[in-house]
């Protein structure tokens, strides 16, 4: 079971919600809430959330299609990885990618995002497959992706929503994702 933390609030009065914060799930409940019913809802909400991710999770087989797909549709099918999947150990990054193997790495943390921006990175890196930099060549193939902006521009403001650091290599400006 994911770890947990409850916040009591004398403000709410009858509502209760959850989020991810990182690796916590975060119920918000009412100050005035029996530990039975902090329980049950606690129960309940972390049970909603972990529906909910299950089904936007896609596995690492479906997020290779879906690289296939992109690079086929965006880059002219000339950024062919060798494997793409999710990984927890990426805390300042939202993708990596090893050019030499081919191989693409995804935060987990993008697991809760719309699928247009996990799209947005999965073609950030795939763009490094064509490109090992951050130069005017690599946002040429970046920038065939219609949505781009929206998605750096999303990055951006989750992590100054989530009060985080950018990650390394993201300026908000030029739109770095690794």
């Amino acid at each position: 079971m994911a770890e947990v933390e409850v916040r009591r609030s004398k403000r709410r009065r009858r509502t209760v919600s959850a989020y991810r914060e990182g690796d916590v799930i975060v119920v918000l409940i009412p100050a005035s809430m029996s530990k039975r019913e902090e329980a049950k809802w606690v129960a309940d909400m972390v049970a909603r959330i972990e529906r909910k991710e299950s089904r936007r999770k896609p596995s690492d087989e479906e997020l290779l299609a879906r690289a296939t797909t992109l690079n086929d549709t965006w880059l002219g099918g000339l950024a062919t990885p060798s494997s793409v999947r999710w990984v927890s150990n990426q805390k300042s990054r939202w993708g990596s990618c090893t050019p030499g193997e081919r191989s693409i790495r995804l935060s987990a943390r993008l697991q809760q995002m719309p699928s247009w921006v996990v799209d947005y990175v999965l073609i950030h890196e795939l763009a490094h497959l064509l490109e090992p930099g951050h130069g005017p060549e690599f946002w040429a193939w970046v920038d065939r992706y219609p949505k781009s902006e929206r998605a750096k521009g999303y990055l951006a403001g989750w992590s100054s929503a989530a009060r985080l650091e950018l990650p390394d290599g993201y300026d908000g400006d030029s739109g770095k994702v690794d």
